[in-house]
């Protein structure tokens, strides 16, 4: 099918963008950087923590509170980390191009004009016209 082509070449353009290589690199400079990989396991192990107290039935606030702090700490740590800062961007950048691109596809769709439909820029209230919140 045609379309299926298309979409495949799309794909493939997506690839091959300076944002989508960006994206790439930001992600295997975190999967590379040993600190980030251990601050994160540290946050997923206390996020179990505090998930495990808190169901408990007679659960200990001050340990919760404790736990939310130390979850909080090392949350801060790994989003300041400058790898994640940079992935972070990337993603945002990828992001809005997908968005873009769904919201031209999903205006083509509904009959707008490929030529001439206009990305809508902010929310116009109208849910009919959107390529999804960002």
């Amino acid at each position: 099918m045609k379309l299926i082509e298309m979409a495949r070449d799309m794909g493939k353009e997506i690839q091959a963008s300076a944002e989508y290589k960006r994206l790439r690199e930001a992600q295997t400079a975190c999967d590379n950087d040993s600190a980030l990989q251990d601050d994160i396991g540290k946050f997923n192990l206390k996020r179990l923590d505090m998930n495990n107290e808190m169901q408990k039935t007679e659960r200990d606030d001050e340990k919760l509170k404790v736990l939310n702090e130390e979850l909080q700490n090392i949350y801060t740590e790994v989003m300041g980390n400058k790898n994640m800062m940079e992935y972070n961007i990337a993603k945002q950048e990828m992001d809005e191009i997908m968005q873009q691109v769904n919201a031209i596809l999903t205006m083509c769709v509904n009959g707008e004009d490929p030529e001439t439909c206009e990305i809508p820029t902010g929310c116009s209230g109208s849910c009919s016209s959107c390529g999804g919140c960002h």
